[in-house]
């Protein structure tokens, strides 16, 4: 006897444009999904259970007490799954449904495999998004099983309560996969709405004003190639001496939004003009305002190994930092051949930078179901 079970295979990200001003309202960003993925394995179970092999926790039990998940061990790497089952879980409940035990099997390709060193794809994004995209698809009936809008708000109403702060760029990425446009919800809302509605369910149904996420198609001619600078970075501490240096310079602040919006919109605009010399000047001029604005808060966006990254990319494209900066990958946008993407690759393995095998993944969010043999028979006669 057999009985069905999902796997959710979640894609990392990676921010072309638009890090640190997306956390402003109305600010646009660019992000990537990424052909590296996180996946869930969920099945039902004698007992409510998750393991994650991968960092040495096997079968950690928990249960649930005034919709708080208590875990048998602390572990402060369980954070995000508790957060993403406690909301996933009340929603469910909200609905009618009867969450019954499962077991949860965490696996992930974000991070090297040979060091377990990570590369900033977004890990606490997507484990957020795998987490309660497999709780909804094992237990939502199959006529109604949930949209994409609705896993994007539980994941970062799940993320938000876990880190109290961030855009949710990373969350669509791996919620919607592909290309992204995206404007930001205002944190402070969200938090203050989950309070003051009467259901879960409630909040997600309402419009999440400043929220909007809309596909880009890149340029035909483009090719987006990324390097690692095994460095480790590190992204709370980053922004949070950029919303110090917001508040001690308001001017320069304003300066940097107002360039980093220019970069952002001329970016967008050559993606749907299929303009690929416009998207590399673009970059450019984004990675620019970012060196600005990094010399005069004090804080080190471009390491040097992101510094040679970009340079050696300006030979016959443009390049940036991703994300936050201060380590993890860098990006580069190449026109033409597919000699000049490997004459980058060359020049980034002098500088002691990793060209990773990075592609676009089309697809967000995916579940795949497949059978749990006998030993789980148990479960249904209980």
């Amino acid at each position: 006897m057999t009985y069905s079970s999902y796997r959710v295979k979640v894609p990392g990200k990676l921010l072309i444009a638009g890090e640190y001003s997306v956390l402003e309202p109305k600010q646009q960003a660019i992000v990537a999904a990424v052909n590296r993925y996180l996946s869930a394995y969920i099945e039902p179970s004698k007992q409510n259970q998750v393991s994650l092999p991968q960092l040495g926790l096997h079968s950690v039990s928990w249960k649930i007490k005034n919709r708080v998940v208590q875990f048998n061990r602390g572990d402060a790497r369980l954070k995000y799954i508790q957060n993403a089952i406690e909301v996933a879980h009340q929603y469910l409940k909200e609905l009618g449904i009867s969450v019954r035990p499962f077991h949860l099997t965490i696996k992930s390709d974000l991070n090297d495999p040979t060091t377990g060193k990570k590369y900033g794809l977004g890990s606490s994004a997507a484990v957020t998004v795998a987490v309660i995209s497999a709780m909804l698809v094992l237990y939502c009936p199959r006529n109604s099983q949930p949209t994409l809008e609705q896993i994007f708000k539980l994941a970062a109403l799940a993320h938000l309560r876990t880190q109290k702060n961030g855009s949710g760029v990373d969350i669509a990425a791996s919620t919607y996969g592909g290309w992204i446009c995206y404007t930001a919800y205002q944190p402070k809302w969200v938090l203050a709405q989950a309070l003051e509605v009467d259901k879960l369910s409630d909040l997600i149904n309402k419009t999440w004003p400043g929220l909007s996420i809309n596909p880009l198609q890149p340029p035909a001619q483009l090719s987006l190639c990324v390097g690692w600078t095994a460095e480790a970075a590190s992204t709370a501490p980053l922004i949070n001496e950029f919303k110090k240096f917001q508040v001690w310079n308001k001017a320069a602040y304003a300066r940097f939004l107002a360039e980093s919006t220019q970069a952002v919109t001329r970016l967008i605009h050559s993606f749907k003009e299929g303009d690929g010399l416009g998207a590399i000047s673009s970059l450019t001029q984004n990675r620019k305002a970012l060196s600005i604005v990094s010399e005069e808060a004090g804080i080190s966006i471009e390491t040097p190994k992101l510094k040679a990254l970009c340079q050696m990319a300006e030979v016959t494209g443009s390049g940036k930092s991703s994300g936050a900066g201060a380590g993890d990958c860098g990006i580069a946008f190449v026109l033409g051949e597919e000699d000049q993407v490997d004459e980058l690759h060359r020049l980034w393995k002098t500088a002691g930078i990793v060209p990773l095998k990075i592609t676009v993944s089309p697809e967000g969010a995916t579940a795949t179901e497949y059978n749990c043999e006998a030993s789980l028979k148990q479960y249904l006669s209980s």
